[in-house]
């Protein structure tokens, strides 16, 4: 099982790069109606310390927190379309300078931003409680 979801991420991470240049995926936190560093999700970008590509390519999504452990997560999310995952439940990495917006614990249903890393996958750059 665990082959299989490598492969399926390593499939899915390939064709994020299509998926976003076929979408036009450039907004930035003034495209949105809440302005002042956060896009209509509700969370507040203006004091992470993220590359500008990072914030740029960063996607948000709706999850529920299945357990956290030393640097990963396993989350069940929604659909993430900018990206073209679907829903599922998954282990992700968290970046090193991961920011938690308030305290999370299994079973908190969050807002996940994702951020590219270095390597080209997603991994998780913030979480904050809903």
């Amino acid at each position: 099982m665990k082959k299989t979801l490598v492969a399926s991420l390593a499939a899915l991470t390939l064709a994020a790069p299509v998926a976003l240049a076929q979408m036009g995926h450039g907004m930035d936190d003034t495209d949105m109606p809440m302005g002042g560093g956060q896009m209509g999700h509700g969370m507040d970008h203006s004091n992470m310390p993220m590359s500008t590509e990072q914030m740029d390519g960063a996607v948000h999504t709706n999850a529920v927190i299945n357990s956290i452990g030393d640097g990963t997560a396993n989350v069940s999310h929604d659909p993430i379309p900018e990206i073209g995952w679907p829903a599922m439940t998954m282990d992700m990495t968290m970046s090193a300078d991961a920011q938690m917006m308030g305290a999370v614990a299994a079973g908190d249903t969050v807002t996940l931003m994702l951020i590219k890393g270095d390597d080209g996958i997603y991994q998780i750059g913030a979480i904050m409680p809903q």
